[in-house]
């Protein structure tokens, strides 16, 4: 059975439309979603609007950094030399050149980062992080680790959390292709095939098996130690 998306049932304070109205016999097939999956769907709506915020808050009130800002300063401490060209570190961090200019701008002025122009045929302008930055992003990876170990790692069981990662990597795919292939550079999605880590303990999360997650997979700063 197909049913109407109902006011209550999208009260997520996101508006969605999912098409114009009309009588539900006169709709097409498919048109609706059926109960099953507009329940899910609303559960993906809840934790993509709940999950970037908690995060946010979080780093917001312990470091003085938004999420935006965060990821700025892990892509760079992971590339070579700590730079990157802006329109790599766009990509990378996931955000529009516009929106990653005014971030840079803050972190510049905190002295966390700074523009370098490159001259010539290839003239482009490039983002390094420098050693306050990489002490800014030591000091402020526990505490965001600790938040997505509370509210993500340590709420799912290892299979919950590598079906949950392998789901996600799927619709970024269909959403932008690139950005995918940051996340899964082996393309081991693209056959539907689920890496399995040693020791049958796939996820790597810490849920009832207790599996410790390295700390570099989430904050991008090398020898962040597990303070659990």
């Amino acid at each position: 059975m197909t049913i109407k998306p109902s006011a209550a049932a999208l009260d997520l304070n996101i508006q969605v439309r999912y098409c114009e109205p009309m009588a539900i016999d006169e709709a097409p097939p498919g048109q609706w979603l059926t109960a099953e999956q507009l329940r899910e769907w609303a559960s993906l709506m809840a934790l993509v609007t709940l999950l970037p915020a908690r995060l946010d808050a979080q780093l917001s009130r312990d470091a003085g950094l938004n999420l935006f800002e965060y990821h700025v300063l892990v892509e760079l401490s992971e590339a070579p030399e700590r730079k990157q060209a802006m329109s790599e570190l766009a990509l990378h961090a996931r955000g529009s050149l516009s929106r990653l200019s005014h971030a840079v701008s803050r972190l510049e002025a905190s002295g966390w980062l700074q523009r370098l122009s490159r001259r010539g045929a290839g003239r482009r302008t490039e983002v390094q992080l420098t050693d306050a930055g990489v002490a800014k992003l030591e000091q402020s990876a526990p505490g965001h680790v600790g938040e997505a170990r509370r509210l993500v790692i340590e709420t799912l069981t290892d299979a919950e959390l590598t079906g949950l990662g392998h789901a996600a990597r799927r619709i970024v795919a269909a959403i932008d292709p690139a950005v995918r292939a940051i996340l899964d550079p082996n393309g081991h999605d693209a056959d539907g095939f689920v890496p399995q880590p040693e020791n049958g303990n796939p996820g790597g999360g810490n849920g009832p098996s207790g599996t410790r997650v390295d700390h570099g997979d989430l904050t991008g700063v090398p020898g962040v130690e597990d303070s659990s």
